[in-house]
């Protein structure tokens, strides 16, 4: 659980600074679950650059609750939290002042998403809150007030957990778990987890992640293993201290990051992926009497395939859609597979069969596939250019999607292998539930 923090001070004499303002926000690390939003009475003078940069002043504080009216229920909604600020030496800093003011220890683990920002987006051009979110498309109002900063800082958070492919954010909350005791039953793990689309990662008690799992539904998913009579789900049932999970709104962001997960992190629990899903593929072959045409076989890495699928059923589907887009190809390559004579000359149809392929191809050089978001104020891109698969992400429906340039500083990138462009492939050729901007 992490508390997301932006406090607004009264500028000054270092240590002797006072709160106007601050906004928390207790985020699970999908969704916001409390919030607390205050003007705070510092009862002590604004000093005047800082009444210029927030607007708030001396008198609109004369009414608001002194710090001590407020304490407890900061205590309370950052109880069991990390505290994520914007420069959160500063935030923490200043919540600390205050508490050891009224002789209260205040403790907390904190990150800091500008060092975060510095490792998860090296190319920023700065790091400065405003300009860092802007640079993303991440909107932003009432800058430089408690609430809008807290809010900016909560959906850069949310960022830099989708990029931080290495789990040491999550991994991180965990030991402060295990530092804290807490140790949740099955059920309760159950209790927490979303009957969404998404990526769930099992963790034993270091934080380690020992098996991943993709599924339509997580929390029905979930209930299987832990119930199940298997080998593997004994143990995971027997090592898991927490799950954490990811939802990705999408069948297709779920399969191609479930994939990369099991690359990067190699979960002990998890079956060793070694063939490849995609066992047959369509490739371009000449006969004998020099037409060309199409001919499905087993998936041989050595050799360039049109496109590869997971059973010959799909394979054949697609040669039959292919063809149906030219009448003449259509109609000669009917006439090779009954043995019919054939009235058409060999060269005119090579190129005409050769435009058709080609254009197949052109189809996945340079797209952006729009689909949908983990919730209805954002949608989903996966991103091919130049016929290699970019990485995908998320963005606010307010974002103007333009090209892959605009998505850029936003994408999160994944390895690429044939693999990869195989599973967008096979998806946009099984699925309806997307848009595609050609580029």
């Amino acid at each position: 659980m992490y508390a997301v923090i932006d406090i607004e001070t009264t500028g000054g004499q270092f240590n002797k600074e006072g709160i106007t303002e601050i906004a928390i926000y207790k985020f699970d690390g999908v969704e916001i679950v409390d919030q607390f939003i205050s003007l705070v009475n510092p009862e002590i003078p604004i000093q005047p650059f800082v009444v210029k940069l927030t607007g708030i002043n001396n008198a609109m504080l004369r009414q608001a609750p002194k710090f001590f009216e407020v304490a407890k229920r900061i205590i309370e909604i950052t109880e069991g939290c990390i505290i994520v600020a914007h420069n959160a030496p500063f935030d923490y800093r200043i919540l600390k002042l205050e508490f050891d003011r009224l002789g209260y220890k205040f403790q907390k683990p904190t990150l800091c998403t500008v060092e975060m920002s510095k490792v998860l987006l090296p190319d920023a051009q700065a790091y400065s809150l405003g300009k860092l979110v802007r640079s993303l498309g991440i909107p932003i109002a009432d800058r430089h007030r408690a609430s809008g900063d807290a809010m900016a800082t909560l959906k850069l958070f949310k960022l830099l957990l989708d990029k931080d492919i290495d789990k040491q954010i999550v991994k991180q909350q965990i030991k402060n778990e295990v530092h804290q005791g807490i140790s949740p039953k099955l059920f309760d793990i159950l209790e927490n987890i979303p009957t969404t689309i998404g990526i769930f990662y099992i963790h034993n008690d270091k934080g380690n992640i020992i098996f991943i799992g993709k599924s339509n539904n997580i929390r029905k998913k979930l209930n299987q293993i832990f119930t199940a009579d298997t080998k593997i789900a004994k143990r995971i049932q027997k090592e898991v201290y927490t799950v954490t999970f990811e939802e990705t709104g999408n069948e297709l962001i779920a399969l191609l990051k479930e994939r990369e997960e099991l690359l990067h992190n190699k979960p002990v629990l998890n079956p060793t992926q070694r063939k490849s899903l995609f066992l047959w593929s369509v490739y371009q072959e000449k006969l004998e009497n020099g037409y060309e045409t199409l001919k499905i076989h087993k998936s041989d890495g050595r050799k360039n395939a049109v496109q590869s699928f997971k059973n010959q059923k799909s394979a054949l589907q697609f040669i039959n859609d292919l063809y149906k887009e030219n009448e003449i190809v259509e109609e000669v390559q009917n006439a090779l597979s009954s043995a019919k004579n054939i009235n058409y000359p060999t060269v005119l149809h090579n190129e005409l069969f050769g435009s058709l392929i080609a254009s197949n191809q052109l189809k996945y050089k340079n797209i952006i596939i729009i689909l949908k978001g983990r919730n209805l104020n954002e949608k989903s891109a996966v991103v091919i250019e130049n016929g290699i698969f970019k990485g995908f992400c998320f963005f606010d429906l307010n974002y103007q999607i333009l090209n892959a340039q605009v998505l850029s500083k936003i994408l999160i990138p994944l390895i690429y292998t044939k693999d990869v462009l195989n599973t967008v492939k096979h998806y946009l050729y099984t699925k309806k539930d997307y848009k595609i901007i050609s580029f």
